[in-house]
């Protein structure tokens, strides 16, 4: 007799991750990036995450970690917010007719009128999947309405990785090996002659500008951003404001070009916080006469598209999380938070002679460590700046994790500076967590011996093999 054929076992989340979740770091160095197992082993961070909530995840032995770094930003709203998740299941219980193209559904209709009543001189949005999608739609429009090939980025930029995004991005280290790029050209942020100079050539078809950049945390100086946009409409060209991270709310304000009066860029783009940390999507804020210029007619309506842009998902995760945002006062607390975490970090720097400064706004916060004067000190930065600049900071995020459980990240290669840019609803608490670890940490580093700095003799040791 033939023996019954087996149930079939279909799919069954958490009997995998139960039987394989193990294997989390073997997986990722066979069949991903191999580099990213083996830096986390070296600096351990190798945790073993096994959820979160909130601004918190907990470890595979119930410990709290706080999250200062959000995802790189993703995570405005903190993980799982219930009013996110629920518009979730309810999008995916209603069956709706998504992605069909050829019908126009209701929400990102819906979603482009939130956005765009946070912007009101903008008219139109194109909806993609990422930030550097969102830059390369600003970026293909931007040259296609001027007609003009060039588009202007600032020193130490990060625009994106794609080709096009790539090409605006201000740090080498991601640009090594990959030319030929697009013919951009950098500028110094906050250098208005040195824009005028470009914009003379008559070829730039726009300046691409962070109003904060994220690596080091450096702000526009103020005034810039008007004066830069005076001197691009006068010269036929466009603003493009890069608020991927610093938008929805993360300085304070819903935009962070919104900081300086009258300025009004022609396209806008976002992604990140906008997701809710769900759905991945992007988008394009951008004037009428743009898009009306790019889609022309009807025989270029396809002329730019994303195959699952506008997914149902992505708009409504986008829809619930503007809604959070206003109904649980997310910028307000962005800003009030922010100013009290960088006011008491910035109460330290008289304190410890190798902090030497804290900037930022809202909550986007740089901490920048410098050269110290006393000796001993000195003679030990001196040995870490001669392996390889930013080890310093590094040896601060380290223990922030270790010892206290907190989660930072250094804020680019090669510098010396932590940059902090936790979910938009923390608050005194989380504040009072992070300045008493950072106190400790800096209490250690200023001691001159111990555990900290033999960590940082094991990380010159590896950046010297790494040469």
């Amino acid at each position: 007799m033939t023996p019954p054929d087996p149930e079939p076992k279909g799919f069954d989340l958490a009997t995998l991750l139960a039987e394989r979740g193990a294997e989390r770091y073997d997986l990722h160095g066979r069949y991903l990036n191999h580099q990213l197992p083996r830096m986390l082993h070296t600096i351990g961070f190798d945790k073993v995450y096994e959820r979160a909530e909130g601004a918190y995840f907990w470890d595979d032995e119930g410990q709290d970690y706080l999250d200062m770094l959000a995802g790189f930003g993703v995570m405005g709203l903190g993980r799982h917010h219930p009013v996110v998740r629920k518009a979730l299941h309810d999008v995916l219980d209603a069956g709706l007719a998504d992605l069909t193209r050829f019908d126009c559904q209701p929400l990102p209709g819906l979603l482009a009128e939130k956005l765009l009543s946070y912007t009101p001189h903008l008219d139109r949005v194109f909806f993609g999947n990422s930030g550097t999608e969102a830059v390369e739609t600003a970026l293909k429009f931007a040259r296609f309405v001027t007609g003009r090939p060039r588009v202007l980025y600032c020193d130490h930029a990060f625009h994106g990785l794609t080709t096009g995004s790539l090409s605006v991005n201000g740090e080498g280290g991601f640009r090594d090996g990959f030319a030929p790029l697009l013919p951009d050209t950098a500028v110094p942020l906050g250098d208005l002659a040195a824009l005028e100079r470009e914009l003379a050539r008559g070829d730039v078809a726009a300046l691409i500008v962070e109003p904060i950049q994220g690596k080091g945390v450096h702000a526009a100086p103020p005034g810039y951003l008007r004066a830069a946009q005076d001197l691009l409409h006068r010269h036929k060209a466009l603003l493009i404001a890069d608020e991927v991270q610093t938008g929805l709310g993360r300085t304070g304000d819903f935009f962070a070009y919104q900081h300086e009066e009258g300025v009004e860029p022609d396209l806008v783009c976002v992604s990140k916080a906008l997701s809710g940390g769900y759905v991945p999507v992007g988008a394009t804020l951008g004037k009428d006469w743009i898009f009306k210029k790019v889609y022309s007619s009807m025989d270029r309506v396809l002329v730019h598209s994303a195959s699952f842009g506008a997914n149902a998902q992505a708009m409504v995760a986008g829809l619930a999380t503007l809604s959070v945002m206003e109904d649980e006062q997310i910028v307000a607390n962005a800003r009030v938070s922010g100013d009290l975490l960088r006011t008491r970090l910035a109460a330290l720097v008289d304190r410890y002679e190798l902090l030497h400064e804290v900037r930022g706004r809202g909550l986007m916060i740089g901490i920048e460590f410098g050269r110290p004067k006393s000796l001993g000190l000195r003679s030990r930065w001196t040995m870490l700046q001669a392996a390889r600049k930013g080890l310093f900071a590094q040896m601060v995020v380290v223990p922030l994790l270790q010892r206290h459980r907190i989660l930072t990240q250094v804020s680019g290669d090669h510098l010396e500076v932590i940059k902090l840019i936790p979910p938009l609803i923390i608050g005194e608490e989380e504040v009072d967590r992070f300045v008493t670890a950072f106190t400790a940490v800096m209490d250690d580093a200023h001691g001159g011996g111990g555990l900290m700095w033999e960590f940082g003799r094991t990380l010159v040791k590896q950046a010297v093999a790494n040469r």
